[in-house]
């Protein structure tokens, strides 16, 4: 949710970031009519309430005999203010579900437009080249016996498939490499749940536009989460935490789950578009003024991960259309795949400002002692698509893969074999 208070000061800053995100404004204008409402409905209440507590002090005041007369006035008060009191709470709902559907504003700087209008913020590294035609990842990891599709599709269908061997032993090391750092930067590991109740998918700002690509359980009223962002973010629901000696930050381990409901034919072939994967997710929680300067920090680490794997990748800016409902800034680091001759996503990290802690009513204590909305933040650190670009990236001639030093300590090996 927006900050009403931007709503109501400066609500062309709104209005702009609806329009960069490609959204008619005109639900700015909704949501200021129903703040109106909802502040006139709660006012009558609060009136009409003190009206009957103060009528209630002369009913008490008054003699024995006078009282009588005085029960049909007391009861026609209650009746006024059991009305205003329900009006005020459906102005509440109102606004909540008007106010609700507008997304995070974003950030100054962001550009403006849909899926193809990012901005490339740099490119580190050099394309692999190879003096022979290189394979793709599915067809090396087939040679690895590292990935076996044909079997993942008879045990679950399209979009699965089996790790095996080094492949397994991969994915676990990238996870564990990944871990260690987190570790190293004051995150604290959490193994989270992947199933989550309505109120903690809809918190997070999931349930919107691209709510067919989740998973739901209607017998249980439970989504399956596509990250662990999903639960890291419900951790602290309800509650007002201390980020005054610094903010607290989780690394999420989990199964991640999405339907892909709106890839159509694309990526069907290997492990790019899966329907079940393993993350480890970075979450921040952090004063507002902080959030920024936090952002850059998670995309570091990002990039060092990369680094260290010795992958050639660019860093790009996600514009206003592309975002989330919640993100109000996006960085996607995109890793060079030789036999695509493209850059394709493998992690990402968001600053969700404040939008997801209105939603899950978590707040910190300022200096001045009072409660406000904390920030919160998230950025991948390693998940099952990474193999992809390894795998392609370091590939030799006979089909065997050189395993990056900053890797080798985490998988007991320098170079990967054909099966």
């Amino acid at each position: 949710m927006i900050d009403p208070q931007l709503l109501r000061e400066n609500p062309d800053a709104v209005r702009r970031s609806q329009e960069a995100r490609g959204v008619p404004p005109s639900s700015v204008d909704e949501a200021i009519a129903a703040d109106a409402a909802r502040r006139a409905a709660l006012n009558a209440f609060e009136t009409v309430r003190a009206e009957q507590n103060v009528f209630g002090k002369t009913v008490a005041a008054a003699p024995k005999d006078a009282k009588a007369a005085l029960v049909a006035q007391a009861q026609e008060l209650a009746a006024q203010v059991k009305s205003a009191q329900l009006a005020a709470t459906e102005a509440e709902a109102e606004f909540d579900r008007v106010v609700g559907a507008i997304q995070n504003v974003i950030i100054d700087g962001v550009p403006a437009g849909g899926e193809d209008d990012f901005v490339t913020v740099r490119e580190v590294g050099t394309p692999a080249s190879f003096d022979f035609e290189p394979r793709d990842h599915l067809a090396i990891g087939e040679i690895l016996g590292a990935i076996d599709m044909e079997r993942g599709a008879k045990v679950s269908g399209a979009r699965f498939y089996f790790l095996r061997g080094v492949g397994a032993r991969l994915e676990l090391a990238l996870i564990q490499m990944g871990l260690d750092r987190a570790l190293a930067a004051g995150f604290e590991p959490l193994i989270t749940p992947t199933l989550v109740r309505p109120d903690i998918m809809a918190g997070t700002g999931f349930l919107g536009a691209h709510s067919d690509e989740i998973y739901y359980l209607e017998r249980d009223d439970l989504y399956l989460t596509g990250t662990s962002e999903v639960a890291l973010a419900g951790f602290h629901k309800d509650e007002i935490i201390d980020v005054s000696n610094g903010p607290l930050r989780y690394a999420g381990i989990s199964t991640c789950y999405r339907r892909e409901a709106g890839s159509g034919g694309k990526d069907t072939r290997g492990i790019i578009r899966v329907h079940q994967f393993q993350k480890l997710e970075m979450f921040t929680y952090i004063d507002p003024a902080d959030a920024e300067k936090e952002h850059e920090a998670l995309l570091a680490m990002q990039e060092g991960m990369l680094q260290s794997l010795g992958l050639a990748y660019r860093v790009i800016d996600i514009a206003a259309g592309d975002l989330g409902s919640s993100a109000a800034r996006k960085f996607d680091v995109e890793a060079w795949v030789p036999t695509q001759g493209a850059y394709r996503e493998l992690t990402s990290t968001s600053n969700c400002t404040t939008y997801q802690s209105r939603r899950l009513d978590i707040r910190y204590r300022t200096p001045e002692g009072k409660t406000a909305p904390v920030a919160t933040l998230n950025g991948t650190l390693a998940t099952t698509r990474w193999i992809v670009a390894l795998l392609e990236t370091h590939q030799q001639a006979d089909g065997s893969v050189l395993v990056p030093d900053a890797l080798q300590p985490y998988l007991g090996l320098d170079v990967l074999l054909p099966r």
